[in-house]
């Protein structure tokens, strides 16, 4: 089950029960009125079961598999037999019943209908009707009685069957409700004493019962007198137009109420404190592999707008839920013609039967919630009355549907399936022995891949460096294979001067002094600017001539090596001195003019005349 679709028969196997009960709560919005006999409210408390002389007698003992349907006992209440082994034949029943009854009535239109129509159906009525969620606002609380039967309690074993009879329920349902359901059931589901055919006309068998089997045509009829008496003890102080319609009406959902799997559907209608209340009672049996406490988490969590209990009933253990419902009344059946929306509240019961594949589902719903606790007392002791019997025989495994694929944007390969037939593997053999050629892709999806950057790519940025063995192990996995390049980062000034050691402990002490052809000698620490020097003069300053230009000394050639802890550059390639912009190749070399930075007197003698060119 999920929540969008809950009601939905494909997703919810008691959808169909859900739709009969609130189509029921339709008919006693729109057909109930004030001029409707209505019973008192103290006919929903009837005795208990131990109470009474004939509930241990009935509850004891067996019913055969083709025993009655519905019992009415005196001061107890109707006693509904349902097994998993009578499921009846199917045939329908509705329109032989509509018939009966407008012919009963003297025909006319009933409310809602066309009378030269020729039909009356479900759907001329708009019917049946689906519930949708009420807001969680709206939602009845967990009544006391309903809580009480969370409280542990002796349960009852199963009552022994023969074997072939499956399983098999009993409850009983309070006297307050009129069933709209056959006492005998649906055409195949009980023994009918069927009456013989008038033999005062000259029609064969055939044509006296339109082709039908005399069971379905019994059923037919038993079905038809019952809803006509249904409808006058409703409408007793009313005319014959409001008991055909309710009649007419009811007849329609007869096909409807037996393919839902429903064996009880009936009305209540109670006078208390001087006004009226109605309700709505559905009992059916559905297929449904689950244990009661998975179930129970199924419904938590899928009706996450309603309220999950698990309790102990006599029979066994059981799921109830409380939820609020919104259901539409269909215009053709309102007074007015309009077509409006009624709130509900709701009580469902989940009941495991002992074959392991069956529930039993019993829902109340009204729509008056001042009456909530009155209605949910007889429906907890309807739920106490619950008793089962069974072959010992475990139900069939039903398949569930396998789920819908979920959507790739690549093809799902094809799969064998032996169960296709012969066609099949026939298809899949050869398409073995031929050579293999990859999925197709779709038409939108076919060309050439290409690999787009993300939005902060940045060509420029400087390559991380990998080790080697990552590096090859990427390579060979990447499809996209070539020579690498370094990219220069963002900042790259291919004209900037290389980093050098700018404080003497960085300077290397054995780097060789630089000739100077005017006398001078340049010290390592003077090799950061080859064009701005200060030297140390040997002898006397003496100018070169004038027509001897002066010789630019030849820079210091860069340090070899770095200082332990610097990683390489990764600018790799042969480094060039640019000049500063206010470089003079003319200009003298700027001499000390300090007396601290002078030598000795005695050294400029002697260096004197190796420095001068014409002795």
């Amino acid at each position: 089950m999920t929540q969008d679709v809950q009601f939905s028969a494909e997703a919810n196997p008691f959808a169909a029960a859900e739709q009969v009960c609130a189509t029921l709560g339709t008919l006693t919005d729109a057909l109930f009125d004030e001029h409707t006999s209505r019973h008192p409210a103290a006919s929903l408390s009837a005795p208990r079961l131990a109470g009474h002389p004939a509930a241990e007698a009935l509850f004891g003992l067996p019913l055969a598999p083709n025993g009655p349907v519905h019992t009415a006992l005196d001061r107890l209440g109707t006693v509904i037999t349902a097994g998993t082994a009578r499921p009846g034949t199917g045939a329908p029943v509705a329109e032989r019943v509509i018939t009966a009854l407008q012919a009963r009535y003297g025909g006319g239109a009933v409310r809602g209908a066309i009378a030269d129509r020729g039909t009356t159906s479900a759907a001329l009525f708009q019917l049946p009707v689906t519930g949708e969620f009420a807001d969680a606002k709206l939602r009845p609380p967990f009544a006391p009685a309903l809580a009480a039967l969370a409280a542990g309690q002796q349960t009852r074993q199963p009552v022994e069957l023969p074997t072939g009879a499956g399983a098999e329920v009993r409850l009983v349902v309070p006297t307050g409700f009129h069933p709209l359901t056959s006492p005998g059931g649906p055409p195949g589901v009980s023994a009918r004493t069927v009456p013989p055919l008038r033999a005062d006309t000259d029609l064969t068998d055939a044509d006296r019962t339109d082709g039908a089997s005399p069971a379905t045509v019994a059923a037919a009829e038993e079905l038809t007198g019952h809803l006509a008496e249904v409808a006058e003890e409703l409408f007793s102080a009313t005319g014959r137009e409001p008991r055909r319609d309710f009649a007419v009406i009811s007849a329609t959902l007869a096909d409807l109420i037996h393919d839902a799997g429903v064996v009880y559907a009936g009305v209540c209608a109670l006078e208390l404190d001087g006004r009226s209340s109605d309700a709505a009672l559905v009992v059916s049996l559905a297929p449904h592999p689950l244990p009661i406490t998975a179930l129970a988490t199924e419904l938590a969590t899928v009706r996450r707008h309603a309220e999950v209990w698990t309790v102990l009933l006599p029979a066994g253990p059981a799921a109830v839920l409380v939820e609020g419902r919104t259901v539409p009344v269909p215009g053709p059946l309102a007074a007015d013609g309009q077509r409006r929306w009624v709130v509900t509240s709701a009580v469902q019961a989940f009941v495991p039967l002992p074959d392991g594949g069956t529930v039993l589902c019993a829902q109340l719903s009204t729509a008056r919630p001042e009456d909530w606790e009155l209605y949910t007392e007889a429906f907890a002791e309807l739920l106490k009355s619950i008793q089962f019997g069974w072959d010992g025989e475990p139900a069939p495994v039903v398949p569930a549907p396998a789920p819908a694929p979920a959507f790739t944007t690549a093809p799902a390969p094809v799969e064998a399936d032996a169960e296709k037939g012969a066609v099949k593997e026939a298809e899949r053999e050869a398409k073995d022995e031929a050579e293999e050629e990859p999925d197709e892709v779709p038409v939108h999806l076919r060309g050439t891949p290409v690999r787009v950057p993300p939005a902060d790519f940045n060509p420029f940025a400087p390559v991380s460096e990998q080790p080697a063995v990552e590096a090859a192990a990427a390579e060979e996995q990447s499809p996209h294979k070539g020579t690498p390049v370094m990219v220069p980062p963002p900042d790259f000034n291919p004209f900037a001067m290389p980093d050098l050691p700018s404080t003497p402990a960085e300077q290397p002490s054995t780097a060789p002094a630089a000739a100077d052809p005017f006398g001078t000698t340049v010290s390592a620490e003077q090799k950061n600017d080859p064009f701005g020097t200060t030297v140390t003069p040997q002898g006397p300053a003496v100018p070169p001539p004038p027509s001897t230009p002066p010789v630019i000394p030849a820079p210091a050639p860069a340090a070899a090596t770095e200082t332990a802890g610097e990683q390489e550059s990764p600018r790799k390639g042969t480094p060039v001195m640019v000049p500063p912009p206010d470089f003079n190749p003319f200009a003298m070399p700027e001499l000390p003019s300090t007396p601290a930075e002078q030598p000795e007197a005695g050294a400029e003698t002697e260096a004197a005349p190796e420095h001068r060119p014409f002795g």
